[in-house]
């Protein structure tokens, strides 16, 4: 029995939670791996998991081995990485998480990283409902906002915000605004997952302006607000990664350059703190790198910079790739008519913490 890789595969057993997805991504058949979970019960003269039809759970000397296991494979990983061990080239299977939007955006980017590594093999979950990571055997997952779930590692990736735009030919038809108290004549288009969500709420010079906008149009999925504010149906809000292509393309204008939404915090977040796989290791990577090349790209020059790095307290310009707001929480795309009406726009103090 090769001790070091029976160990791994026990820790990815119970970091799945099942044989037959350990089995797909070694390329190994599900007899194979329960044969290497049955030699290390026969090893340590213990039983490691419940098992039913349906479920495994780990025993209490299953718990023991796994943090033990975990250590081991932790240093083992140091020596390969310092003696140079490690194969240059990671090999198999990650599932990522994404929000809708952001998938859709990183899927023109992930050529690059198959091309890299050409072991690799990545499945891109792109959900607006992120659920359970264990349970739906993620290796790695992008979020917006606070993480609550105080088990997942997560890695802080900036601050996200949301920038109005609207297309040419709308705002030839209806002009163009110049302060958020002028969008009362305009119709918009609201991302709705909430009974709020019509509250824009935008910083700009004077501080936090709170609007509440009226459209003949909203829906809970920010592609297909992209879509109408394309058509020509009206102003969104909407995560600046995506429309900067439609906006330097002429497709769509940023208005209201100097106000943008409040900012959210982005983070990868991963389930396992002390054994995290090099393949799973180099998509990380990845998308930190691509967050790097894209610092530059931003709507319009004059805007105020729209990202703050975490720890420096400052805002630096850099344009994070990943979708804000309460995506992560939506339901199946729909959407429902409003009425227009009157827009109302209410100035508040600027928040502790934020740089106007």
């Amino acid at each position: 029995m090769d001790t070091i890789e029976t160990l791994r595969t026990f820790v990815r057993v119970t970091e799945t939670g099942s044989l037959s997805a350990v089995a797909r991504e070694m390329n190994a058949s599900q007899s194979t791996v329960s044969r290497q979970i049955t030699q290390l019960e026969e090893h340590f003269g213990v039983r490691l998991f419940h098992r039913t039809t349906r479920h495994l759970s780990l025993t209490d000397d299953g718990e023991n081995l796994r943090e033990h296991a975990s250590n081991v494979l932790g240093m083992v990983d140091g020596m390969e990485t310092t003696l140079g061990r490690r194969k240059s080239s990671p090999t198999g299977h990650v599932r990522v998480a994404t929000p809708v939007s952001l998938g859709l955006f990183l899927m023109n980017r992930v050529p690059d990283l198959m091309a890299q590594y050409p072991g690799l093999s990545v499945e891109l979950m792109m959900q607006d409902n992120l659920g359970d990571m264990i349970e739906e055997r993620l290796d790695l997952a992008v979020r917006s906002g606070e993480v609550v779930n105080q088990s997942l590692i997560k890695r802080n990736l900036g601050s996200v915000v949301r920038v109005a735009v609207a297309a040419p030919d709308y705002l030839a038809r209806h002009g163009t605004p110049s302060h958020p108290g002028e969008l009362t004549g305009h119709a918009c288009i609201v991302h709705r997952v909430t009974p709020d969500d019509s509250e824009w709420r935008l910083i700009g010079p004077e501080g936090p302006v709170e609007v509440t906008v009226h459209g003949a149009l909203s829906t809970n999925n920010n592609e297909a607000v992209r879509g109408a504010a394309l058509s020509g149906l009206g102003i969104a809000l909407l995560p600046e990664y995506q429309v900067v292509d439609d906006v330097l393309a002429g497709r769509l204008r940023r208005i209201l350059p100097e106000h943008t939404s409040e900012a959210l915090p982005a983070y990868l977040v991963y389930p396992s703190r002390r054994h995290l796989p090099p393949r799973t290791r180099v998509v990380m990577d990845f998308l930190i790198q691509d967050v790097r090349r894209i610092r530059s790209r931003r709507t319009v020059v004059d805007t105020p910079p729209l990202l703050s790095h975490p720890g420096n307290g400052r805002m630096d310009g850099v344009l994070i790739p990943f979708a804000a707001g309460p995506d992560a929480s939506q339901p199946a795309a729909s959407q429902s008519v409003q009425a227009k009406g009157r827009c109302e726009h209410r100035p508040h103090a600027l928040p502790q913490g934020l740089v106007a």
